[in-house]
């Protein structure tokens, strides 16, 4: 009797759907399936900016280009104090969309939290004038940021059409783009010499000179993404530079 029970026992587990079970309790397989199906979590974080850049226009269209595929999830925080709560550790990845001009908005302890939490894993990027923020602590804004604002170069060459060149194709974020035009600011102001990778230049009309428009770096555990490019709406409707974002999104957070 006890090896025919053994034997219907085990013709209906050979019938049971079969899901393994992790050290923790969750069925493999599906919490990574809904883990890669779930959107990156994005916090732009805007609010302030030099006058010339109409953030309250721009943010828009960046929240819009971020999401549009489905991929990423943005949320949007007005208020640059935000950096030293710590609201962003429920996100994967912050985008600085400003340039703060308060030296305690959002002061040394908005500043060293973003740090960490770049440092621990999380993902950064950064767009167009946000390379000016934390000029109060530039020095050490550079080494998460790759390159800086420097008031001491010249800004930019005139506003007007460029071509942006993409020189890394094999790159993620870049794999598959080629050269294209936009109306935009070209940027000559950066400094640094932190160790960066260049994805995509664009020689200045002004000098004859190639410039970085956008660039990658790791930061210990974190990634960072940085893009000058982005001076206006106009400026961030391009496709091209719309995907630069997204797809830096989500490199950034490792999902590329």
């Amino acid at each position: 009797m006890m090896c025919r029970w053994y034997s219907v026992l085990a013709l209906v587990l050979s019938l049971m759907p079969f899901r393994a079970i992790d050290t923790f309790g969750e069925e493999q397989g599906t919490v990574g399936q809904s883990q890669e199906k779930a959107p990156v979590r994005c916090l732009i974080v805007t609010g302030e900016d030099y006058p010339g850049h109409k953030w309250r226009e721009t943010t828009p269209v960046l929240k819009s280009a971020l999401e549009r595929q489905g991929q990423i999830s943005a949320d949007v925080a007005e208020d640059l104090n935000v950096l030293r709560t710590d609201q962003p550790y429920q996100y994967d990845v912050i985008v600085m969309h400003f340039k703060n001009y308060d030296p305690n908005v959002p002061g040394r302890e908005g500043f060293q939290k973003l740090a960490a939490f770049v440092r621990q894993g999380g993902g950064l990027v950064l767009v167009h004038f946000a390379c000016g923020a934390f000029q109060e602590f530039k020095d050490d804004f550079v080494q998460i940021a790759g390159r800086v604002w420097d008031p001491q170069l010249r800004g930019h060459d005139p506003h007007g059409t460029f071509t942006v060149k993409i020189v890394d194709p094999q790159h993620p974020i870049t794999h598959g783009m080629k050269d294209f035009e936009t109306v935009d600011e070209l940027y000559t102001c950066l400094a640094g010499e932190v160790a960066i990778h260049i994805l995509a230049t664009a020689k200045s009309k002004v000098d004859g000179k190639d410039y970085p428009m956008a660039f990658v770096l790791e930061v210990e555990r974190g990634r960072t993404f940085h893009c000058v490019l982005g001076h206006d709406v106009k400026a961030f409707a391009s496709p091209e530079v719309q995907e630069l974002l997204r797809k830096g999104c989500l490199w950034a957070t490792r999902r590329l």
